[in-house]
């Protein structure tokens, strides 16, 4: 089910743009939109998941208008903002059951379904358990499920990992990977590891428009030769951080070994590496957007 973007732009009262002539096209898989806080990333995940409404331009779901065919495009997906809400006084299975209930789910199957779903992400054991009792990391899980029950061919997740432990990052990633083969499941999030792990197709959006579209491995290739490893004294960083963006800083005493992007400067070791994921994402933001942001883990 392709998703065609057309166009799309969102402006608040008192002039504020959220988005700006917003286009794309998204196939089965996993998309990911990467972009800093306050890009315009929550405002489109709202308006695919038809929670709000755009100022002009359009959307295709699979054929169905975002604006006269809402009610077809809401059957056809599920949602998980990235501040989810559960009552707290239901269990896992309750809760479940509920927005089954919600989302249609006949009655014949409702408690296999909901049993099913626990089990696809990792909750079965703690069915019985209170949501209030439950960690952040299965919280989320518990949204994923939520999102799910309808067998939704279109996934939104907004900001899915923030919040969480490593551990329950990693799991989460490989979730939506196991569950991305026959829905088009879109991620959008301001930590380039969630992307960097799990979508081989993205976006960044950066003051409300799409500033790169295309695949990872050539969003990196952009950032070859730009990326420096240096061991320096503590009293010459702010010299090199005015200069460079530091991407990871290790104590060595008395020594600092900076990972730093950009071009090298004279007086100092830098040794060439390897960019990755995030290395490029800073350097386009900064070297093709004008603007530079911190990484941000959490």
């Amino acid at each position: 089910m392709p998703i065609d973007i057309r166009q799309l732009s969102k402006t608040y009262a008192g002039g504020v743009h959220a988005l700006q002539n917003v286009s794309l096209n998204i196939a089965t898989g996993m998309f990911g939109l990467l972009g800093p806080n306050g890009a315009g990333k929550s405002t489109l995940m709202k308006i695919l998941a038809t929670l709000e409404t755009p100022t002009s331009g359009n959307v295709f779901i699979d054929g169905a208008d975002i604006h006269s065919q809402r009610r077809q495009i809401r059957a056809s997906l599920g949602y998980l903002p990235q501040f989810f809400g559960v009552y707290p006084q239901l269990t896992g299975a309750e809760f479940l059951s509920y927005i089954g209930r919600l989302n249609g789910v006949p009655a014949r199957r409702l408690h296999n379904t909901v049993l099913q779903m626990l089990e696809n992400v990792g909750l079965a054991e703690a069915r019985d358990r209170k949501a209030k009792t439950y960690s952040g990391g299965m919280l989320r899980r518990l949204g994923i499920a939520q999102a799910l029950i309808g067998n939704p061919r279109l996934l939104i997740v907004d900001e899915p990992t923030t919040g969480l432990d490593p551990e329950e990052r990693i799991r989460f990633r490989n979730l939506l990977t196991e569950i991305s083969r026959d829905k088009i499941i879109i991620l959008s999030t301001h930590i380039v590891g969630d992307i960097s792990s799990t979508c081989e197709d993205l976006a960044i959006l950066a003051k409300g428009r799409v500033a790169y579209r295309g695949q990872p491995d050539t969003l990196i290739a952009k950032a070859a030769g730009k990326v420096w490893q240096v061991l320096i004294d503590e009293a010459d960083f702010s010299h090199i951080a005015a200069r460079m963006q530091v991407i990871s800083t290790i104590p060595k005493q008395p020594h600092l070994l900076l990972r730093v992007v950009g071009d090298p400067i004279a007086g100092y070791d830098m040794q060439s590496l390897a960019p990755n994921l995030e290395d490029a994402y800073m350097h386009f933001m900064e070297s093709e957007v004008g603007q530079r942001v911190e990484e941000e883990t959490d």
